[in-house]
């Protein structure tokens, strides 16, 4: 089965600074402070809620013909 990683591929090194910076807040090399964090928006909260809803609505109209079909195009794609 292959896995599909999603992101840029880093060493354990840079995934370790990385990971360092995040923690003290500042940039390991430069030592600049790091930007903030984006704060979430009524976008964001609303996207957010359109998928947590549209996925039981879609579930709950799907036949069950349907449900198999998905699945089984799902399982043949994963097991490719």
């Amino acid at each position: 089965m292959k896995i599909k990683s999603k992101g840029a591929k880093l060493d354990f090194t840079a995934t370790a600074a990385s990971v360092v910076s995040k923690a003290i807040g500042e940039d390991l090399f430069t030592g600049k402070p790091l930007p903030p964090e984006p704060e979430e928006t009524a976008a964001m909260r609303r996207g957010r809620l359109g998928g947590l809803v549209g996925g039981k609505a879609r579930a709950a109209k799907l036949t069950a013909k349907e449900r198999q079909k998905i699945a089984r195009k799902a399982a043949k794609t994963r097991w490719k």
